[in-house]
């Protein structure tokens, strides 16, 4: 199983179009968004593949809210939780550092993934694996994050903005 983990598109529809087509050619079964989403128009971009969305601390809750279920995609709020590819995978957006912290010592979760700080990351904390997948805008490379379920291997992939 694969899934796609982006973060952070802050609303640029143009940035956003460049992890879509990289999403769309390679498949995945799930997307994760982990917030920082910034409009209704990104979210209408992931319409065709089915996408879990979390909000980030710039996000307005109530529009989103309404754009996630229009798109027929899932709205985790602030925080989601699920079990798939045979793991227990945690998202979020990270901006409440204290939550992040907590979600990752718990040891209830094989993965996290979370956006906010605009900075890949992929490291293990205990047994939990932590993933931030980069940014999709004001981040250099642009990214988007591939993890393999169930054996947990991940791929980032720099987007073609990152050069422009």
């Amino acid at each position: 199983m694969l899934i796609a983990v982006v973060s952070d598109t802050h609303g640029h529809v143009e940035y956003t179009l460049d992890a879509i087509r990289e999403i769309e050619r390679r498949q995945p079964d799930l997307v994760l968004h982990c917030g920082d989403i910034g409009s209704a128009a990104v979210v209408s971009l992931f319409a065709r593949r089915e996408t879990r969305f979390v909000f980030g601390n710039v996000d307005d809750p109530p529009i989103l809210s309404h754009a996630i279920h229009d798109a027929g995609s899932i709205c985790d709020e602030e925080f989601g939780e699920m079990t798939f590819g045979g793991r227990r995978i945690a998202f979020l957006h990270g901006h409440d550092e204290l939550r992040l912290r907590e979600t990752i010592r718990s040891g209830e979760f094989d993965l996290v993934c979370h956006g906010h700080t605009h900075r890949r990351r992929w490291e293990q904390v205990g047994r939990t694996w932590v993933l931030n997948p980069g940014a999709i805008f004001r981040a250099t490379p642009h990214s988007v994050a591939f993890v393999t379920l169930p054996d947990l291997t991940v791929e980032f992939v720099a987007l073609p903005s990152a050069a422009t």
